[in-house]
């Protein structure tokens, strides 16, 4: 990643961009940040179909890239870099979503999964048993697993949907500290973290470590399944177990978070 030493170093850059509109400082802004691109592209990379190449990825990054360094507001003092590879992922993901490159059968699958975790951990308050999900389900826990696996490739970007279709707030948007909230949204991002960290600690021990490791830490999948000593199918196994659960929590509370 770029450091916050980059940053200060094109300090001026971005007032010839933002301030004198020069495209040549604007140029050298897009070139400076490239390997962002290359860092979130490849970290979606990860479990996805292999018809979707990561030439692909990188172009919709590239145009989250550009979008970026065209909004951001340099006098603000924030890291440009954090900001950046939100608008690259969500570039991606955009571009992605536009493909429709999940069958239908697939997503079939995950939302039976999460309406399941969601029905069950309402009813028993705790996070409830793979064998308990098969039995709901109705198929063997060998079934149940490979469903899970077969979804994998849904969940990495799962958290970056829209909470609501209409705005841009996504649900990993509020894991993180961000500043200067609008005051009518207090309310309801305080009930909406509660409630996310209950669901996270409905987690089973594995699934809050790979969630922690992979969305804090920013480790890959890969990297996770070496910390772990666990294969890479069974992490991503575990990562799709946590999204659908979070998921579920999220869904359940849906019309109480935004009744106003």
């Amino acid at each position: 990643m770029i450091g916050q030493k980059s940053h200060l170093a094109n300090m001026e850059k971005w007032k010839q961009w933002r301030e004198d509109g020069l495209l040549e400082a604007k140029k050298t802004l897009i070139e400076t940040y490239l390997p962002l691109v290359d860092y979130v592209s490849g970290r979606l990379s990860i479990g996805l179909p292999k018809n979707v190449s990561k030439e692909d990825l990188a172009s919709y990054g590239v145009m989250g890239l550009i979008d970026a360094i065209e909004k951001f507001d340099y006098e603000r003092g924030l890291q440009f870099e954090t900001y950046a590879s939100w608008r690259i992922r969500g570039a991606i993901i955009d571009g992605l979503r536009q493909g429709d490159w999940v069958p239908r059968s697939v997503r079939e699958k995950a939302k039976r999964i999460e309406e399941g975790y969601q029905k069950l951990e309402q009813q028993y308050l705790r996070s409830v048993t793979d064998a308990e999900m098969s039995a709901y389900l109705q198929v063997s826990e060998g079934e149940f697993q490979q469903m899970v696996q077969d979804i994998a490739v849904t969940t990495v970007c799962s958290v970056d949907e829209p909470i609501r279709e209409e705005e841009a707030e996504t649900r990993l948007s509020l894991l993180i500290d961000e500043k200067a909230k609008h005051p009518e949204s207090t309310v309801n991002d305080v009930y909406l973290k509660d409630t996310l960290a209950q669901a996270i600690e409905r987690l089973t021990e594995k699934e809050r470590i790979v969630v922690s490791l992979f969305y804090y830490e920013e480790l890959s999948l890969s990297e996770i399944a070496e910390v772990m000593s666990l294969s890479p199918s069974r992490i991503s196994q575990l990562h799709s177990k946590a999204i659908l659960r979070l998921r579920g929590s999220l869904s359940r509370h849906k019309s109480q978070l935004f009744q106003h």
